[in-house]
């Protein structure tokens, strides 16, 4: 139970990173070298929407977040799947 807690709140903050750094681009689309906690999301989220841009680029458009937002519900379903197999 607790596992499934963890896993379920682990995928949460990381979607509720993307949604920030999402948020955070479209008032300033650099990076945020002067806040620390703008810095943080960015760290965080850069890792899993820079792969995905190479695929989801279309013009000026990033649909990297949106992909990512998709892969990670997906990521968790499944690990939330197995540690319910596991029991």
């Amino acid at each position: 139970m607790f596992l499934q807690t963890f896993v379920v709140l682990l995928f949460r903050i990381l979607q509720l990173a993307i949604l920030v750094r999402v948020i955070m681009t479209w008032v300033n689309p650099m990076p945020p070298y002067g806040n620390r906690l703008l810095m943080l999301v960015w760290q965080i989220t850069e890792p899993i929407l820079a792969p995905l841009r190479r695929y989801t680029m279309f013009g000026m458009i990033d649909f990297s977040p949106f992909a990512a937002l998709i892969l990670l519900q997906i990521l968790e379903s499944f690990a939330l799947q197995l540690l319910a197999a596991a029991r």
